[in-house]
């Protein structure tokens, strides 16, 4: 039998929750929702919150690596992806060397997680 469960937020470790919640909250425009002593959410317009966890150790996975334990990645889409990339690169993201495609920019979050910006 199902137990009903519904999505409530996708979590991603870092060194400082609130700084790279910060991160997300300029690049999308959503609001912070909730600040606690470990952690730190998104409320997004229409979904699961994107929250922020304290992760001592935290180790940024390897992108492209077929050996790395990266197992996602964010997907944004935006209208204007060069003026998207130059407000991420601004924000203190980093674009990889290795672009798999034209309409699709993949980069890291100040702490190393991948994301794309498509059109």
């Amino acid at each position: 039998m199902a137990v009903n469960a519904r999505l409530r937020a996708f979590v991603l470790e870092c060194p400082e929750p609130e700084k790279l919640a910060r991160f997300y909250a300029d690049l999308t425009g959503w609001s912070i929702d909730r600040v606690e002593d470990d952690g730190v959410a998104l409320q997004t317009p229409a979904g699961p919150d994107l929250s922020f966890q304290l992760a001592p150790g935290y180790a940024p996975p390897s992108w492209p690596d077929p050996a790395s334990s990266m197992q996602y990645h964010l997907d944004f889409q935006v209208d204007d992806l060069e003026a998207a990339e130059r407000e991420a690169l601004a924000l203190g993201a980093t674009k990889f060397e290795y672009q798999p495609a034209e309409t699709c920019l993949v980069f890291a979050d100040p702490v190393g997680h991948p994301f794309c910006l498509f059109r």
